[in-house]
């Protein structure tokens, strides 16, 4: 009997990869063969995707979810294979992206997740650098040692490591703890003038990673409303109050906009403003609170110091919510 089609089951849960049971398969697909070909493609990123819902209110949490596939594979009678069938795999996924460059189903960093080999701390601030467990061993922040452990569970794939105030170089190992993989070098910005502020976002790796802004902000918001026409004539008096409008306002709201700026940064920076630009979750720490943004600049010239010297960034923001509340 010939290959026909594939019935596959996918199963989408959190905790160890064995943990699964009936209730967490969340889709069934059924394609057939295409004339001529000899294998048949599922893409199914998109539907994954769905069960990774990412929140973060300065809480630095892992969202990782396992990933099963049970492929059924049938005959041109429907009758399953009985070598062969059902082949099934697991896998980790996190809500992270390639680049087209990268090719299909890239094999991103299992290491330090983030691209940048620079990050820019405010002096005297703890930082956070995450980690992917399965992929290390050991991080050395300056002489201090921290060993990486992992468990299995997906609550704590990506690892958030404290990076100690005014640290100046971090250094990530293999699980062997002697080969390198990375090394982050650590510039710890003094900023007497501007508050700095925080920008959190999830970067194509699917992890939380910490922007500083710390030069100059503007604040400003955009109101929008409706008008009506009243009547607002006596008719017994035949008159009307002059302090009263024939046009009233409804439905007014507005909403704010912040300009950040970075100050001068290195090349390095610009993977990292990059895939901010790119991120659909972000958030700032803003009056001791942690509120979604998002960013309005969709055009972004990434500066060199061989063409612009000195690289600062303008990215304009606007909070992801309405200045009054209307929530229902």
């Amino acid at each position: 009997m010939a290959f026909d089609n594939i019935v596959l089951d996918i199963y989408i849960y959190t905790g160890l990869a064995s943990s699964y049971t009936a209730t967490d398969k969340k889709y069934t697909l059924n394609k057939s063969l295409i004339t001529g070909e000899t294998k048949i493609n599922f893409e199914i990123a998109e539907l994954v995707r769905d069960y990774i819902n990412i929140e973060f209110n300065d809480n630095y949490s892992s969202y990782a979810v396992w990933v099963r596939t049970d492929a059924i594979i049938r005959d041109e009678n429907d009758t399953e294979f009985s070598y062969g069938s059902p082949e099934s795999n697991t896998y980790l996924a996190l809500d992270g992206f390639g680049y087209f460059e990268e090719g299909i189903n890239p094999e991103l960093d299992r290491h330090a997740l983030i691209s940048t080999s620079t990050l820019y701390i405010p002096e005297g601030t703890i930082g956070k650098l995450p980690i992917f467990a399965e992929g290390v061993g050991k991080v050395v922040v300056d002489s201090s040692e921290a060993q990486i452990t992992d468990n299995g569970n997906t609550n704590q794939k990506i690892q958030y490591l404290n990076i100690p105030a005014d640290s100046s170089i971090i250094r990530v190992y293999d699980t062997d703890d002697t080969t390198l993989l990375k090394t982050i070098n650590i510039n710890n910005v003094c900023e007497p003038k501007f508050t700095p502020y925080k920008v959190t976002f999830v970067n194509k790796y699917g992890a939380f990673q910490d922007l500083y802004f710390f030069k100059k902000t503007t604040e400003s918001f955009n109101v929008t409303d409706e008008t009506f026409k009243r009547n607002i004539f006596e008719n017994n008096n035949v008159t009307y109050d002059t302090y009263r409008g024939q046009r009233e306002r409804y439905n007014t709201n507005a909403k704010t906009k912040i300009s950040l700026n970075t100050g001068f940064v290195n090349d390095d920076f610009n993977s990292a403003i990059e895939e901010l630009f790119l991120s659909e979750k972000v958030w700032i720490r803003w009056n001791n609170q942690t509120l979604p943004i998002i960013p309005l600049s969709k055009n972004l010239e990434l500066k060199t110091s061989l063409n612009n010297k000195l690289s600062n960034y303008t990215v304009d923001f606007e909070f992801a919510f309405n200045k009054i509340n209307n929530v229902r």
